[in-house]
């Protein structure tokens, strides 16, 4: 389990994989010399966080705590991006790109209220989830496409604040746009005990959630099978029930999971290997430091973690703030 690094002059807003490249959705990009290629421009506008869809060539680049973004196809931007403001400064800005089952490349956003999930065309902008709209008082936040772009994993907060997760089908949600506005495919008193921080898809099928807390505080009814506090759970969207939930024995979860075949990777303070049927902790680096942000939403602002798993499963890259480290995993 080697740990190398590649300097970097300044920290990358986001990356992924591209082959054996590492790309940032700002164009900066590193091969397997370590060298650091720019783009041919560069942003005045003080962006802070990005995503790169991982079907297609569109990144964007966005204020994680405030109301712009912008779309780019490459280094082309395709459009201006923006969110309400209503609470904006208090939650992460609510964005995924990605394929919907068709092929369509989409981006998934709260571009008008707080509350109200929309997909639209990522090359043209048109609204696909056009229509009337009934939403529920719920912040979404951290949004992620199924790998199949079948299923719309939400995870965000109710105003106590309290985290939770909503599941939506995405060729419903086509045909009846008002579909994102009720509980989901995911009964509540499954994710209403333990408070959920961070989710992620294993699989088509598969979904996994982590919970923080300490059971002093449960809006569930106990009766119910639900997913505990401090516990990953792995649930089964064709069976419609847990598979596991077990103890994170080790540390809290933090905001966001990276999916490795039946493991997760947490990334809270430290990137830590995690297996999902047990809890167990499979190894941790210590030595590669991230942000320790336990939620997505909180008065005081932590920037978000900033890591991607090469499509193998080898290679970590997590950045840091003169460094990419990379980490061969076992």
């Amino acid at each position: 389990m080697t740990v190398e690094s590649i300097p970097v002059k300044a920290a990358p807003k986001s990356l992924v994989w591209q082959g054996d490249k590492l790309v940032s959705g700002c164009g900066r990009r590193w091969g397997r010399d370590g060298v650091e290629r720019k783009a041919a421009f560069a942003w005045s506008f003080p962006f802070d966080a990005g995503i790169t869809s991982v079907s297609a060539p569109y990144s964007a680049l966005y204020q994680e705590r405030g109301t712009e973004g912008v779309l780019l196809e490459r280094e082309r931007v395709v459009r201006e991006l923006d969110r309400s403001d209503y609470q904006a400064d208090n939650y992460d800005y609510p964005l995924a790109l990605g394929s919907l089952g068709d092929g369509r490349e989409v981006v998934v956003h709260c571009p008008d209220e707080y509350n109200v999930l929309q997909i639209e065309d990522a090359a043209s902008g048109e609204r696909l989830t056009a229509g009337r709209r009934d939403p529920q008082d719920v912040f979404h936040s951290r949004l992620s496409l199924s790998p199949d772009g079948r299923y719309l994993l939400a995870v965000g907060w109710l105003w106590h604040p309290f985290g939770t997760a909503m599941v939506y089908d995405t060729a419903l949600a086509l045909t009846d746009p008002a579909t994102l506005d009720g509980e989901g495919l995911l009964p509540g008193p499954a994710v209403m005990n333990g408070e959920v921080t961070a989710g992620c898809w294993l699989d088509v099928d598969r979904l996994v959630l982590a919970t923080t807390g300490t059971g002093t505080e449960s809006w569930g009814n106990k009766e119910e099978p639900a997913l505990p506090p401090r516990h990953l759970g792995v649930w089964s969207m064709s069976e419609g029930r847990w598979l596991h939930r077990t103890p994170i024995a080790d540390a809290e979860p933090g905001v966001l999971l990276l999916p490795r075949g039946d493991q997760v990777i947490s990334l809270l303070g430290h990137p830590r290997l995690l297996d999902t049927a047990t809890g167990r902790l499979v190894a941790e680096w210590p030595e590669v430091g991230v942000p320790v942000k336990t939620t997505c939403f909180g008065v005081s602002h932590v920037p978000s973690p900033v890591a991607a798993l090469h499509p193998d499963g080898t290679r970590l890259a997590v950045a840091q703030a003169e460094s990419i480290a990379l980490i061969t995993l076992p």
